[in-house]
């Protein structure tokens, strides 16, 4: 043959290896016309493959051998290396729904949708995972959104909008890794190597549906011996694969039962059943154009078109069912606008019929494409048939010239890795395939903080951390960046910021006040707070889980402590006209008063104070306690400290036995005198401050930078203290 031709320098071989015959082709592409200068068949020997997996490679092998060398004779020159596809039949979809809430409305992005997408992808690996009861490893060859929500309603785009909620529903396309490897091995026993490999729905689609009319939502079914492939095309590109494990075996292996004969013989009657209506067609009237047979016993037989196409219709009906179904689920829950079908199996009569009614299309919209999609290719050989099961063959060696599809290598943080070329990979998908954490790309929440506030949940985010850092060829780049053939891929994972944090002080509940009318004046406490059960400060940084309870009452004994009064032994305190005792609560708006000898008492008068009969009376600078109710500060003189002591006929002499003590008041060094020991409220004898009046937002007292507790705190050599009105 190659004599009669002059053919150019590069020629194309590929390889459409079937579970029942492998056909090479040999062509070029010459402008818009592929030539394909030769083909060659061959049926596999045995069962080396079954539904389209090679199950025995050197079987296999050994076949593309026998092919290859057959073609070298046709073309007169050695083949090296070989276009092939793998079967759609091995793919997996997997169909979900996942979604965002946010804590605040934000715009919707471009990348907020791809982060959506990538949780779809994820989500369908883990569900493919689980119902995966094969040994097979999976990974993501593409997927399409069948619809966006917004939130909860279906929009048509997510970009520019607000929303608190995205949503999506999404299919997933999974090839299992150890087909591919298969492939590769069996090709290369054979002494080839691979030039491009694409998957057998996408060689398909390229004769069978031109890229003009991909625009459209039309679906394609490769019925080949044990499966039906499907794919769908919408918006320029093919959108989902699927398969269902029924096509033209199913036909047979019922003919041979009923027949009684064997599996060749069942295949002999079926592919006659067309060349038997067709010749009717042309001699409607001749009663001898009938199907010839031999049954497993050696008795002849004869059988009409009819009698088989009315035996194999039942099964007919329930693969037509099966595979619009699959379609149907495949295109969003709705029909295609149309059907090409190809390869052998969908020849049958009444298949492309049951099809369109099963997806309610018009019997028209279901066509078999063979030689009318054929009109670019030209055959050098003149046996050759142009019919649907040439549509594959030379699919495959027309990728070559696209090489959109086929796989390709990349280093991804040191590892060699092998990705399918879906025409738009990018460092995302990468790192899909080699399993990278999704959470790795993306920065990370410190660890949440949760806890109640009066049995109320309350929860605490972590800080935002860093985003991945990520390189191409040593190029920072970001995760959508178009990655091709041996780029080397980096990516250092993102970070989790802080973890959450919070301190009772940081409550907006911590700076509620509960107001007290004691003796007529209103006072303003700071409210108690419990952590567990135990009181704690407004420093208190809270614990995953406790229990935080922002007390809305005061004991007796706490207003007391908390004003730092004493009250003089005879002194009873009435709680809303009631008396009470230490431990009452003392909720807001509660009225105190305090009696001393059935008088409400402002003002005690420590001169007329009078206990078993002695009298005492103590020197100092003021003989009241007199409550600073603006700022809820109590000052208290020493008299009224030592009031609540019994007199002794010692005091002169402890007064005799005074020392000196040196304190640092606001960054200035003070002498104590004539004491024997020092508490805080000593101080005020000392200092300029003006405490009949409130100033700013209170009195600030410490003691060694610590806020004080009250004004009795012991003083010991060399304290620190500050006083002074906060602004």
């Amino acid at each position: 043959m190659a004599g009669q031709y002059v053919l150019p320098e590069q020629l194309v071989f590929g390889l459409d290896i079937g579970t029942r015959n492998i056909v090479g082709t040999v062509g070029f592409l010459d402008g818009d016309t592929f030539n394909a200068v030769a083909q060659c068949v061959r049926a596999h020997e045995t069962r080396a493959m079954i539904d389209g997996q090679i199950h025995d490679i050197m079987k296999v092998s050994q076949t593309i051998k026998n092919v290859k060398e057959e073609l070298e004779k046709l073309v007169d020159r050695q083949l090296t290396e070989v276009c092939i596809a793998a079967a759609g039949r091995v793919l997996r979809t997997v169909t979900t729904t996942v979604e965002i809430d946010y804590e605040d409305e934000i715009v919707v992005d471009k990348e907020k949708i791809y982060a959506l997408d990538l949780i779809g992808i994820e989500k369908a690996q883990d569900e493919l995972q689980k119902n995966n009861d094969t040994d097979l490893h999976f990974y993501c060859v593409g997927y399409s959104v069948i619809r966006y929500y917004l939130n909860g309603y279906v929009i048509g785009n997510l970009e520019g909008h607000k929303a608190s909620k995205v949503s999506e529903d999404i299919i997933a396309t999974f090839l299992p890794d150890e087909v591919v490897d298969g492939l590769y091995a069996a090709v290369g026993l054979a002494g080839l190597e691979v030039a491009n490999l694409t998957l057998e729905p996408i060689a398909a689609i390229n004769v069978a549906i031109p890229e003009k009319f991909r625009m459209l939502n039309i679906g394609l079914i490769d019925v080949g011996a044990g499966t039906s492939d499907i794919c769908i095309t919408k918006d320029g590109s093919i959108v989902a694969y699927g398969m269902i494990p029924m096509a033209g075996d199913e036909l047979t292996e019922v003919i041979a039962k009923h027949y009684l004969v064997d599996f060749d013989m069942a295949e002999h009657i079926k592919t006659s059943v067309l060349d038997c209506i067709n010749s009717k067609k042309e001699h409607p009237n001749d009663p001898e154009i009938k199907i010839r047979y031999e049954d497993i016993i050696g008795i002849t037989h004869e059988v009409t078109s009819e009698e088989v196409c009315e035996l194999v219709e039942p099964i007919l009906e329930d693969i037509a069912e099966k595979v619009a179904a699959k379609m149907y689920e495949l295109n969003g829950d709705k029909s295609v606008s149309a059907i090409f079908v190809v390869g052998g199996g969908g020849k049958i009569p009444g298949f492309t019929a049951k099809i369109a009614e099963k997806l309610g299309l018009l019997p028209e919209r279901v066509a078999l494409r063979g030689e009318e999609v054929m009109g670019n290719i030209r055959f050098y050989q003149e046996d050759i048939k142009k019919d649907s099961l040439l549509v594959t063959p030379i699919g495959i060696c027309l990728n070559y010239y696209d090489r959109k599809n086929n796989f390709i290598f990349v280093h991804f943080n040191g590892e060699r890795m092998k990705l399918y070329n879906s025409n738009h990979l990018t460092v995302v998908e990468a790192a899909m395939q080699a399993g990278f954490p999704n959470d790795g790309l993306f920065p990370k929440r410190g660890r949440e903080l949760r806890f109640t506030v009066n049995n109320q949940a309350r929860m605490v985010r972590g800080q935002i951390g860093e985003a991945a850092v990520i390189t191409v060829n040593d190029e920072v780049v970001d995760m959508n960046t178009p990655i091709s053939s041996n780029d080397k891929i980096v990516i250092k994972p993102s970070t989790a910021g802080e973890a959450a944090s919070m301190s009772v002080e940081k409550l907006p509940e911590f700076h509620n006040k509960i107001t007290v009318i004691v003796n007529k004046k209103s006072i303003k406490c700071p409210v108690f707070v419990q952590a567990n059960g135990e009181l704690v400060s407004g420093f208190y940084d809270i614990n995953e889980g406790d229990e935080i309870t922002i007390l809305n009452y005061y004991t007796l004994s706490q207003l007391l402590e908390f004003m730092d009064v004493i009250l003089p032994h005879g002194a009873l305190v009435h709680v809303n006209n009631k008396e009470a005792d230490t431990e009452d609560k003392i909720y807001d708006n509660f009225n105190v008063d305090w009696l001393f000898n059935g008088e409400i008492k402002d003002k005690f008068e420590w001169s007329q104070y009078n206990e078993n009969e002695t009298s005492y009376e103590q020197q100092s600078q003021s003989n009241t306690i007199e409550a600073i109710t603006e700022n809820s500060i109590e000052v208290h003189t020493d008299s009224e400290i030592k009031a609540d002591n019994k007199p002794d006929d010692n005091v002169n002499n402890q007064q005799d036995e005074t020392v000196e003590l040196i304190v640092i008041v606001n960054e200035n060094p003070i002498v104590l005198k004539g004491k024997k020991s020092y508490v805080f409220v000593d101080i005020f004898d000392y200092i300029d401050i003006d405490l009949s009046k409130v100033h700013g937002k209170g009195l600030v007292t410490k003691l060694n930078s610590m806020p004080t507790s009250g004004f009795i705190q012991p003083l010991n050599s060399y304290d620190k203290i500050e006083v002074y009105w906060e602004e």
